[in-house]
C-alpha cells in the first residue's frame, strides 16, 4: 500500500511545568479522510525515540502519552516529537462505486514544553560549582609573549643549533664582515676567532624585540601556540585566530600612546615611549650615522630594543659555571691550584686535545675579556648584589641599588599570597599590593638603566655562552666523569656539576641556578619596560601574576633550594644571595670536615676570576 504524509496536531498539558511533575501529551493527525493510528512513536527531551504504545484496535483517532520530567532536567524550552502509524480510508469513491483500497499513512508533528527550576525545598541535595571571576584582558600580555619568544631565542640550546647548523644568508654576511674587524694578536687562533664572532651573530640576530607597526608578526615567530594558549586561558581557540588576537593586543599596545609631532606613526613600547617623549628635543640617528658631531638617540634602542638582564649571567657565576671553565683552563696550562691535591691534575689533559686551539685562544683573549671586578661593580648598579668571593678586593661603588633586593623579594612575597587568594574561589584576590610592588621594582631597575646597562651584559652574556659551548663539548664527557643518568636539559651542566664535586663546592644543582638566571630575567625585562608608573587598574597585574606564574614559582622553589630562604613567609628575607650561599658552603664543608683543611691551604686566583680555592 501507498504511504501518505500528514502533519500531527501535538498538545501538551500543561505546556509549562517545573522540574519532577508531569505533562499529558495528544496528538492527532491532521486530515478529513477516516484513519486509525496502529502505532505512536514520541522522543521526548533526554530519553531519545521511544514508542509509547502500540495500538491493536481499529478506532484509536489519537496518541497520549505521559512525560514524568526528571527532578534534575535542565530548565529551558524543549521540543516534544511524535511520529504516528495509519492506516487510513478515503472517503471519496471509486469510477466504478467503490470504495478505495486503506492506504498507510505516516504522521508528524512537535510541540515545545518549558521546564522551569522548582523552588528549593527543605531536604534538597543542592550542587554548587564556583569559579573565579571573568578575566579582564589586557593589551600587555601580547609583550609578555614577545619575551618569552625572544628569551628563547637567546637560550643555549637555540645557540647550539645555530653554532652547528646552516647559516642564512643574512648571518653569513655577518660572520664574513666581522671576521675581518675582530682579529685578535696571537697567532693560531683561527678556531677561537671563529667561535667569538659566531657567538656575536647570534646574539645579533636573535637579542630584541622588533617593534614595526608594519612587522606584527615579528616578534612572535616560532612561538609554541600550545603553551601560550594555556598561560593567556584560550584553550578553545585555534591558531589561526589566536595569533590574530595576539597580533592585535601587539598593535595597540606598541601604537597607543601620546607622541611627538612627526613621529604620531611611530610604533613604541609604552615606556620607551614616555622616554623618547621626555628626550624630545634631541634627535634620532640611525647606526651608521658616525662623527665627531653625531649626538642623538639610536633609534634602534627605541625600535628593537635587546632584551637581556645581568641577572643571568649572575645566577651562572653562582653556579659556578666561570669557576669550572677557569679550573680547565688552568689544568690546559700545567697550573696547580692550591697546595693542596688538585683534582684534575690526576685526570689526563689528552681527550681535550681537539679543543686545544679553542682553549689556547681563550687563555691568550682573558685580556679581553670582563673581569670579575667589572661585572661585580654592574651588579651593584643594577642590583645592589654582587659576587662575594674570597679573596676579591673590597668593593667601592660609587652608586648600588641597595634597595632592590627588598622590594624584588617582597613581589614575590606578596606574589605568593595573592596566588593562594586567587585559586580559592570563595574569594575575589587583591591584587593592588602586586601593582605597588611592581611599581617599587620597576622604579629601581630604571634607576640602574644608565652607563653600561646594556653593553655589559652583552659581553658578559656572549663570554658565559662560548663557556657554556666549551663545556658542552663531547670532549668534556670524556675528560670529566659525569652522571649520564642525569637529564640535565642543556649540555653544559653536567661538566659543571663533576668540577663542583671535585673541588668541593656548594652542592647545590646547577639546573637550580639555571633556573634563577633563566626565570629572573625574563621576570626583570616584563617589569623592567612594562609601563607599570602609568597604570592604576590591579587587573593588570593580577594578569602579570598568572601569565608568569610558573616562573614565579620557579624562582621561589630555587632561590629556597640554593639558599635555604623561603620568600613566602615572613619576614621576607633580604639577605644578599652571595652571603647565604657562603654561609651554606661553610655549614657544607664543616659537615664534611674539610673546612680546617681549606683554611690551612694557600688559594690560588682563577684568571679572569676573583674566585680562589
Amino acid at each position: 500500500m501507498p504511504t501518505n504524509e500528514y502533519t500531527a496536531l501535538v498538545e501538551a498539558k500543561p505546556a509549562e511545568i517545573e522540574q519532577g511533575g508531569r505533562v499529558r501529551l495528544i496528538a492527532v493527525p491532521d486530515t478529513s479522510d477516516d484513519f486509525h493510528i496502529t502505532e505512536a512513536s514520541w522522543n521526548l527531551p533526554g530519553r531519545g525515540p521511544h514508542v509509547v504504545t502500540t495500538y491493536a484496535s481499529d478506532d484509536v483517532t489519537e496518541a497520549t502519552a505521559v512525560w514524568r520530567v526528571p527532578d534534575d532536567q535542565t530548565p529551558g524550552t524543549f521540543d516534544v516529537r511524535v511520529t504516528l502509524t495509519l492506516v487510513v480510508n478515503p472517503r471519496r469513491r471509486g469510477s466504478s462505486g467503490s470504495s478505495p483500497a486503506p492506504t498507510d499513512g505516516i504522521a508528524r508533528g512537535l510541540t515545545e514544553v518549558t521546564v522551569r527550576a522548582r523552588p528549593f525545598a527543605s531536604g534538597d541535595a543542592v550542587a554548587v560549582t564556583m569559579r573565579r571571576g571573568d578575566v579582564v584582558e589586557t593589551d600587555d600580555q601580547a609583550f609578555w609573549v614577545a619575551i618569552r619568544n625572544s628569551t628563547r631565542a637567546l637560550s643555549f640550546n637555540r645557540y647550539l643549533e645555530f653554532l652547528t647548523g646552516t647559516l642564512r644568508k643574512r648571518d653569513a654576511r655577518r660572520l664574513a664582515k666581522l671576521q675581518k674587524t675582530r682579529a685578535l694578536p696571537f697567532p693560531d687562533m683561527d678556531q677561537y676567532r671563529v667561535l667569538k664572532t659566531a657567538t656575536e651573530v647570534f646574539m645579533m640576530a636573535n637579542c630584541g624585540v622588533r617593534v614595526d607597526a608594519d612587522r606584527l608578526g615579528r616578534p612572535f615567530k616560532g612561538l609554541d601556540l600550545d603553551q601560550e594558549r594555556v598561560r593567556l586561558n584560550r584553550p578553545d581557540l585555534d591558531d589561526d585566530p589566536f595569533r590574530a588576537e595576539i597580533r592585535s593586543q601587539w598593535e595597540d599596545y606598541i601604537t597607543e600612546g601620546p607622541r611627538l609631532p612627526g613621529e604620531e606613526d611611530q610604533a613604541y613600547l609604552p615606556y620607551l615611549a614616555v622616554i623618547r617623549l621626555r628626550l624630545g628635543d634631541i634627535d634620532l640617528v640611525g647606526d651608521r650615522d658616525v662623527g665627531v658631531n653625531t649626538y642623538g638617540i639610536l633609534q634602534s634602542k627605541l625600535t628593537n630594543p635587546c632584551l637581556i638582564e645581568l641577572i643571568w649571567n649572575y645566577w651562572h657565576r653562582e653556579a659556578h659555571l666561570v669557576h669550572a671553565i677557569s679550573a680547565l683552563l688552568l689544568r690546559f696550562q700545567n697550573v696547580r691550584t692550591g697546595r693542596g691535591p688538585d683534582p684534575l691534575a690526576h685526570l689526563e689533559i689528552d681527550p681535550l686535545r681537539p679543543l686545544s686551539n679553542l682553549m689556547w685562544g681563550m687563555v691568550n683573549d682573558e685580556q679581553h675579556r670582563l673581569t670579575d671586578t667589572r661585572v661585580a661593580y654592574e651588579l651593584f648598579h643594577h642590583y645592589g648584589i654582587s659576587l662575594l668571593q674570597p679573596g676579591q678586593p673590597q668593593m667601592r661603588p660609587a652608586d648600588s641599588r641597595v634597595h632592590f633586593l627588598g622590594s624584588f623579594h617582597r613581589l614575590l612575597h606578596v606574589v605568593s599570597a595573592f596566588l593562594k587568594e586567587d585559586d580559592d574561589t570563595t574569594v575575589l584576590a587583591d591584587a593592588f599590593p602586586v601593582l605597588n610592588a611592581l611599581k617599587e621594582v620597576h622604579l629601581q631597575l630604571t634607576e640602574g638603566q644608565g652607563n653600561q646597562y646594556l653593553e655589559l651584559p652583552w659581553q658578559a652574556r656572549q663570554e658565559d655562552l662560548m663557556y657554556q659551548y666549551m663545556l658542552a663539548r663531547p670532549e668534556m664527557r670524556e675528560f670529566l666523569p659525569s652522571r649520564t643518568m642525569v637529564a640535565y636539559p642543556e649540555g653544559w651542566m653536567d661538566p659543571v656539576e663533576t668540577v663542583k664535586r671535585l673541588y668541593g663546592w656548594p652542592d647545590a644543582s646547577v639546573m637550580h641556578f639555571r633556573d634563577l638566571a633563566v626565570f629572573g630575567e625574563q621576570l626583570l625585562i616584563g617589569i623592567r619596560y612594562g609601563n607599570w608608573n602609568d597604570v592604576l587598574l590591579p587587573q593588570q597585574a593580577a594578569n602579570w601574576v598568572r601569565y608568569w606564574r610558573p616562573e614565579l614559582q620557579g624562582y621561589i622553589h630555587a632561590y629556597r633550594a640554593v639558599t635555604g630562604a623561603d620568600l613566602t613567609v615572613d619576614p621576607v628575607d633580604t639577605t644578599m644571595p652571595s652571603v647565604l650561599l657562603r654561609q651554606r658552603l661553610l655549614e657544607q664543608l664543616a659537615g664534611s670536615g674539610a673546612y680546617e683543611d681549606r683554611r690551612r691551604t694557600t688559594p690560588s686566583r682563577l684568571p679572569g676570576y676573583s674566585e680562589t680555592f
